[in-house]
């Protein structure tokens, strides 16, 4: 049933030539690079400044190491200007909780990995597993 509601909305979308805009692109979840990191990726293309937060010691869920003094810790890169920012983590083995914030205040569980948990908060977190 779902698949013929759809088919019918691709064909008389073809029909009468409006685009698809609406499917999003789907990202792959976070994957260990031959690099040693791990490269996590999202889609914000309206978004000023995107960060992945996490529990690693590094980011602390954006809170860095105090001796750092950065504010933008877990600061993401979107250099192609594609709407998909990116930052790559040097991770060791284990469990990893993490989530993205866009614009220093929308917290948001990725969308592109469907292994999250419980917050505590009324939403998720992400989980990232590095072997």
């Amino acid at each position: 049933m779902k698949r013929a509601i759809l088919l019918g909305l691709v064909l008389v979308c073809a029909a009468s030539g409006c685009s698809l805009n609406f499917i999003k692109r789907r990202l792959p979840p976070p994957t260990r690079q031959d690099d040693g990191t791990v490269l996590f990726r999202f889609e914000a293309p309206a978004a000023r400044v995107v960060q992945v937060a996490g529990d690693w010691p590094e980011n602390n869920w954006l809170a860095g190491q105090a001796q750092t003094g950065s504010y933008l810790v877990g600061l993401m890169e979107d250099p192609d200007q594609d709407g998909v920012w990116e930052r790559r983590e040097p991770l060791g083995p284990g469990r990893y909780l993490y989530k993205f914030v866009i614009d220093e205040q929308n917290w948001k569980e990725d969308p592109n990995n469907p292994v999250r948990v419980d917050d505590g908060f009324g939403g998720f977190n992400s989980v990232v597993i590095v072997d």
